[in-house]
């Protein structure tokens, strides 16, 4: 017998005290938040232990996944009438229900914040992206505390909880290793996470993060790695140890695929399953997708096709080099589609196939708001960033770069076209909040023995806010009244577990506004008064001021009867003028409730991670990687890094500084013996200046200096990239300058950020001296802004 239980078997059997004998009084424990149910007293053998209890999920309750994918409209899939194949999501589809009247909020942020709360986005903090906070609660990108999760809820009363990919929904001033973190999925109610933070990430070499620490990230471009494969492959493990060590309980798996967000990254064996599909043209994809959705009934047999909006190209007006870059285009964005689903595949199936499968409940939601029109008129092979500083390719340039589409070495998005075509039947697309071309998204729920008529199609109005309150009911888990001593906003959304059983049950979402850049709408009881701002979806970022500056009370509304027009086809706004008088004033006083005026705040003034009146910077070299924001926007700005080599700097190689990544930054590195300076423009080229003499022996202090050709410029959202000189020195003496064509730091390379001594995400530089880990010792880095 050890000594450790012997002394437990003598402490049981014994009625002494351990303590000093007291004159009190046995008393119960006050519980605090713990709510202790023991008894404690002076005497161990008249007290009572307890320990807390931990929170039990309803007997029965089911295991819960949503599935969300990104920029994938109604007509995109087979499921729904498209040409992207999907065979798993047509069999989930077989199994489960469809509904075809179900809806997003039009763009990213503000999707996900409704779905994960139940609550408007605008009541959230998320009026609009992550990217673009404005100073306004409901445009500031700050969770409200009164809008708890669907997770945290779920995690107090009994399931595990864990978010696997895509984020979008914390302030971008707290995404760093210095937090807070209560603002992270860890924060808001999911047990784990493994994903991105940001609104779009490279498939191949993405930013992810455990939790709250970065995922340190090998080169793994060309090596097979793909972010959809690894993000379902992380969330099976996370199933599997969930099983391993908490069986009892359910779990909440919220799944959120980068795909099929731009850069459109494919395998190159599924672009070439998709090579010819595409060449008819996007007027010839919305007639035959249209055709298909009528047979499948996923739209009503008296459904009309809406016609080409004006600003976009007829296909066969187009030359045959435009059609052979377009057609391309949309092979790859179809193989991304079908990889996609052919990973979700392998996560359902792998899921049902495990204990407590057959009693998990999943909602597919195919996309967070309608197909993307970001890419422009000609699509691009930089991201939306990248293009609003100079980055845009033309069709030529792109032309001639096809066999790198789907790869790392462009970030390849379709064109403008496309968004429309799979948006089919209805007008607009991603951002047009107004129509069903933004917001209309496929839904499928799957529950084995919890729905009737399987394959059949739901015709109830729905919105994203409703998926939270569904849970709820199929869970058996009542709504909190307040969460941490807030008192909660009541759910928006209404429960979709009557429809399960009953295709014609009464619609209980009768009302529900839309806004997005001031695009917006008002649905109530089978009719949507919308209006639409005059800026194109493709020429956002070009549209630049105007989209904020201009009047929205001269936008002209529209008025649908869509319980009759599915497609917002016919226009009553002249016939109707009652009704849309109506449908206005309610739109502005669901507004006023909500907090979605002003209208199109401006996104300026947002907390920053560094000082911005300062004009000196200094880091140390054993830091990690910083975010690009931790820093200054350097583009079209004149500047001086200068860097204090400790160790002889006449041996040293490799990496002293470096921002960005393989599709765009800059990099100050030594090669054999001598100073290098870097610039990559948007991954299309690289200009390097290099200093005339070697390192001299010993410590030293090395320095770039760029100076712009012309005066600083400032952008509305991003700066532009500008040509410049960029100049090198030694211990303060010049040995060497060159022109720079376009200096635009890491705007184009995701969420790369800012490195010294070795260049830890994606490679900036093409050299290889300029991707190896700075050999001698490092001491301060500095930042000057002139």
């Amino acid at each position: 017998m050890t000594i450790f239980r012997r002394t437990l078997l003598l402490l049981s059997a014994s009625s002494v005290s351990l303590a000093a004998p007291l004159a009190a009084e046995a008393q119960t424990a006050p519980g605090g938040s713990e709510g202790f149910t023991g008894r404690i007293a002076v005497k161990r053998a008249d007290s009572v232990p307890a320990f807390p209890r931990r929170p039990e999920a309803p007997k029965g309750a089911p295991n819960v996944v949503v599935i969300l994918l990104d920029d994938v409209g109604f007509g995109a899939t087979s499921t729904f009438g498209g040409l992207a194949r999907t065979p798993n999501l047509d069999a989930l589809a077989r199994d489960g229900v469809r509904y075809n009247r179900f809806n997003t909020t039009a763009i990213c942020s503000p999707t996900r914040a409704a779905l994960l709360t139940g609550r408007n986005q605008h009541q959230v903090g998320f009026g609009n992206l992550q990217d673009i906070a404005a100073g306004f609660p409901a445009y500031n990108s700050i969770w409200k505390k009164e809008t708890a999760s669907i997770a945290r809820i779920l995690h107090d009363n009994g399931y595990s909880t864990a978010a696997v990919g895509k984020w979008h929904n914390t302030p971008q001033w707290e995404i760093s290793s210095a937090g807070p973190f209560d603002r992270w999925p860890t924060g808001l109610g999911f047990d784990h996470f493994y994903g991105f933070m940001s609104g779009e990430d490279d498939q191949w070499e993405p930013h992810l993060y455990d939790n709250t620490t970065p995922v340190e990230s090998p080169q793994k471009a060309g090596l097979g790695y793909h972010l959809t494969s690894d993000l379902v492959d992380h969330a099976l493990r996370w199933v599997d140890e969930h099983d391993a060590l908490a069986a009892a309980k359910p779990y909440f798996l919220y799944f959120a695929t980068g795909a099929a967000h731009q850069p459109h990254n494919a395998p190159a064996d599924w672009i070439a399953r998709n090579k010819g599909r595409f060449d008819g043209g996007w007027d010839k994809y919305r007639e035959e997708a249209f055709a298909r959705q009528k047979r499948l009934g996923v739209i009503p047999a008296n459904a009309q096709l809406t016609p080409r909006p004006e600003g976009l190209p007829a296909w066969d007006s187009l030359s045959p080099d435009q059609k052979k870059l377009y057609a391309r285009q949309m092979e790859v964005y179809s193989a991304f589609v079908e990889h996609t689903d052919a990973e979700v595949g392998r996560l359902i199936n792998e899921i049902r196939s495990r204990p407590g499968g057959q009693n998990t409940l999943i909602f597919y939601i195919v996309g967070d708001n309608g197909g993307s029109a970001e890419g422009g008129l000609d699509g691009s092979i930089a991201n939306e960033a990248a293009s609003g500083t100079g980055g845009q390719a033309s069709a030529a340039t792109q032309l001639a770069q096809l066999d790198k589409f789907g790869g790392p070495d462009v970030a390849n998005h379709y064109a403008a076209g496309w968004a429309w075509a799979t948006t089919t039947p209805f007008q607009w697309m991603k951002q047009v909040a107004s129509h069903f071309g933004g917001t209309r998204n496929p839904l499928i729920v799957s529950w084995p023995g919890h729905t009737d008529v399987p394959g059949s199609v739901r015709g109830q109005f729905g919105h994203v806010n409703d998926i939270a309150p569904t849970i709820l009911d199929a869970a058996g888990i009542a709504f909190p009244e307040s969460v941490d001593g807030v008192k909660q906003i009541p759910f928006e959304g209404h429960s979709l577990v009557p429809t399960f059983k009953d295709p014609k049950a009464p619609e209980a979402h009768r009302e529900q506004y839309f806004e997005i850049f001031g695009n917006r709408a008002l649905y109530r009881d089978g009719w949507v008064a919308a209006a639409r701002r005059p800026y194109l979806p493709w020429k956002l970022i070009e549209s630049g001021l105007s989209v904020y500056t201009s009047d929205p009370a001269t936008d002209r509304w529209e008025l649908y009867h869509v319980d009759q027009d599915f497609s917002e086809a016919n226009d009553l706004a002249g016939k109707e003028p009652a009704k849309l008088a109506e449908l206005k004033a309610e739109f502005e006083k669901e507004g006023l409730r909500n907090g979605v005026f002003p209208l199109l705040p401006a996104p300026v003034g947002a907390p920053g991670l560094y000082d911005k009146a300062a004009t000196r910077f200094a880091w140390q070299a054993g830091i990690g990687q910083l975010p690009r924001n931790a820093l200054p926007d350097l583009s079209g700005r004149a500047h001086r890094f200068e860097v204090d080599i400790k160790g002889d700097a006449a041996t040293g190689s490799g990496v002293l500084l470096a921002e960005g990544g393989r599709l765009g930054g800059f990099a100050l590195y030594v090669k054999q013996g001598r100073l290098v300076f870097e610039n990559n423009a948007y991954g299309q080229s690289h200009q390097t200046v290099v200093a005339g003499e070697a390192l001299p022996a010993g410590p030293l202090t090395v320095a770039y200096e760029y100076v712009p050709d012309l005066a600083t410029a400032k952008g509305t959202l991003f700066n532009p990239s500008v040509p410049g000189t960029a100049t090198l020195y030694l211990n303060g003496r010049q040995v060497a300058s060159g022109p720079i064509g376009k200096f635009l730091t890491a705007v184009g390379a995701y969420s790369e950020g800012f490195d010294i001594g070795l260049d830890r995400g994606s490679l900036v530089s093409a050299d290889p001296a300029g991707q190896a880990r700075y050999t001698q010792t490092l001491g301060e880095v500095r930042l000057l802004l002139k």
